[in-house]
């Protein structure tokens, strides 16, 4: 017994006869009949009177017709969530902290916009614990700052920062042109927590100059990090876009370390095996036709 069976009988309680249940199906007359007959010998039950040419439900088709009613129903509207499915439901997206402080909120409005019947979920975490969320599948895609370790996901740029370091005016690092690389091993250093993009590219760039890091702090937020070095608690390394404000107000500098590469990019990351919907798609094309905007 299938689908199409219930179908046509349903269709021939309503018009009332084979002819006008065939002309609103497409379906050939003598296949019509036929399923009618299939579904009788199936449960073995008359399910309609055939008197005077016309078509009367027995008690049996009544009680089949209530159950073929729901079925039916069930399945066409299985048919509408599921092929409407893209244009309804969540998203969800991860973002690095310094995305997720200064390019999230965004996007998120932007996409708001252009899908006004979805809705975007969003995570704001580090760099690893995001790609650990993706391989889990509990996110669709992250925006991160640093390089993914897994080959199991496809990693696309679609934006470049740089990190820069900065101080209070109280340090005397503040009125020096340029400092070289080791003299920040002399600092108290407050930096972001291992696991971040931000601290993985400032500790690369050291390795580079065989120079140690050794955190006086270390921070997952951003604002703590920002008010100790206001108070001359250290200096710190930070994304150029999370600083901005505060180099231009005078409360941080910034200080040009010689040979020292801060340049990085931001990455969308998301599972190799991950079905884009359309939704995901237009997502990905919007942070990267802003990009111009944000630079």
């Amino acid at each position: 017994m299938t689908l199409r069976h219930l179908k046509i009988f349903v269709a021939v309680c309503d018009y009332k006869t084979i002819t006008k249940a065939s002309e609103a199906l497409y379906i050939a007359q003598p296949s019509v009949s036929l399923a009618i007959s299939e579904l009788e010998d199936y449960y073995g039950v008359r399910l309609f009177d055939r008197i005077s040419r016309k078509l009367y439900l027995t008690e049996a088709g009544e009680r089949v017709l209530g159950y073929a009613r729901h079925i039916t129903d069930l399945f066409e509207e299985m048919e509408q969530r599921i092929k409407n499915a893209e244009a309804s439901g969540t998203i969800r997206v991860g973002a690095s902290i310094t995305v997720g402080t200064c390019l999230l909120p965004f996007y998120a409005k932007k996409f708001e916009s252009a899908f006004p019947h979805l809705t975007l979920s969003a995570t704001v975490e580090n760099s690893d614990i995001l790609e650990k969320m993706v391989l889990g599948n509990k996110l669709d895609l992250a925006l991160i700052e640093g390089i993914p370790h897994s080959d199991q996901l496809i990693v696309s740029p679609f934006l470049d920062d740089e990190l820069v370091v900065v101080c209070s005016k109280e340090n005397p690092l503040w009125r020096k042109k340029e400092v070289l690389p080791e003299e920040l091993t002399h600092q108290p250093l407050i930096l972001r927590e291992i696991g971040s993009g931000t601290r993985q590219l400032f500790d690369n760039a050291m390795m580079l100059h065989n120079l140690p890091v050794t955190p006086h702090w270390e921070c997952i937020s951003t604002q703590a990090i920002l008010n100790a070095v206001a108070m001359d608690i250290g200096i710190s390394v930070l994304p150029f876009r999370l600083v901005d404000s505060a180099l231009k107000e005078g409360k941080l500098k910034r200080i040009p370390v010689k040979d020292l590469e801060l340049r990085r990019k931001f990455y969308i990351i998301y599972h190799k095996n991950k079905y884009l919907s359309s939704a995901l798609q237009g997502f990905i094309m919007l942070c990267r036709e802003e990009t111009n905007i944000l630079a």
